[in-house]
């Protein structure tokens, strides 16, 4: 098994925690969402995820798809991470069902 860990290894990982993602969140309300503990960790989880394989594309990969908010992505696992508990779900809802959307057809045209 090829398992080269380039700039399209870490496109498709990050392709499969978008579509983990949106399969965890499929139909879920904001109001079932803020009660669901276990699906707000499996969600924190792959965005976390997400944003350490971004961390490890190229800095030329990054700078030949610049239209993608690299930086922005891994400021909002930031704050996921260093300010766990005190997280912002509506924030996290808006993010999941408003920009995790666009951020996978952008990945896909671009892998």
């Amino acid at each position: 098994m090829d398992n080269i860990k380039n700039d399209k290894y870490y496109i498709n990982q990050i392709l499969d925690d978008i579509d983990k993602i949106i399969k965890y969140t499929n139909n879920v309300s904001y109001d079932d969402f803020v009660v669901d503990e276990q699906l707000i960790d499996a969600v924190l989880f792959r965005l976390i995820q997400m944003t350490e394989n971004i961390k490890k594309l190229s800095i030329m990969f990054k700078e030949q798809h610049a239209s993608v908010s690299w930086n922005d992505i891994v400021g909002f696992r930031n704050r996921i991470v260093h300010d766990y508990g005190k997280t912002d779900y509506t924030i996290v809802y808006e993010v999941v069902f408003n920009d995790i959307p666009d951020l996978k057809e952008v990945l896909l045209k671009i892998k």
